[in-house]
């Protein structure tokens, strides 16, 4: 008889822990798939972004190759490259070399705030080089997004909401944020960032100086 108590008990104890677990585990896989969603919707207004950029990046390609043109400079080194995917662009302007990406989203990821109330969004980087090059060798994800990080020029993070404004962060420009709405933020990134890079130039090296921006 007293097997059968214990037997009793042991499925009662057995019940409430296998219920208090469920609780637990609903509440996190809860919060992972409103990630999931967010994850999802902000990479779709991220690829309609960078679809635009590309469009509005062959614009800026057009227009630089006529002002030179006219100026009696060859334009064989201004152009553009993408890959298939659509996931990275390379600007060639002269001696000055640029590239966007959305490979930096390697997982639902938060843009930190103060108030610690953290916007969910992807992220599209502009980076000072040609990519392909600056990534050549990398060995994982960890690796890649150091090497995007040292050559970054500024970022663009892109909310779930379509009718929420993206965030450009300049990275010379410290931690000032210029907020976008995602109608005006292809062009405007892009213009930015080509200001940024084709404003400045470059020091002879010495030490650590490399480049200056405007």
């Amino acid at each position: 008889m007293l097997n059968n108590y214990e037997s009793f008990d042991n499925s009662e104890t057995s019940s409430r822990k296998s219920a208090l677990i469920q609780e637990r585990v609903g509440l996190v896989s809860t919060h992972m798939y409103k990630q999931f969603l967010d994850y999802q919707h902000a990479t779709i207004n991220t690829n309609e972004i960078f679809a635009k950029m590309i469009e509005n990046i062959q614009d800026v390609i057009d227009i630089m190759k006529e002002s030179f043109s006219s100026r009696g400079i060859t334009t064989q080194n201004i152009y553009i490259d993408t890959d298939a995917q659509k996931s990275v662009i390379i600007m060639n302007i002269l001696w000055q070399k640029i590239s966007f990406t959305t490979r930096c989203n390697f997982q639902p990821q938060v843009l930190y705030r103060e108030n610690l109330n953290h916007l969910f969004s992807t992220r599209i980087m502009a980076i000072r080089g040609n990519y392909n090059e600056i990534m050549t060798g990398a060995k994982d994800h960890t690796e890649e997004m150091a090497r995007l990080l040292d050559n970054e020029v500024a970022s663009l993070f892109v909310p779930a909401e379509n009718t929420h404004n993206a965030i450009l962060k300049i990275r010379h420009l410290g931690g000032r944020e210029l907020l976008l709405n995602q109608i005006d933020a292809p062009r405007e990134f892009v213009l930015k960032v080509i200001e940024a890079v084709c404003g400045g130039g470059f020091y002879h090296e010495e030490g650590s100086r490399k480049s200056f921006n405007i």
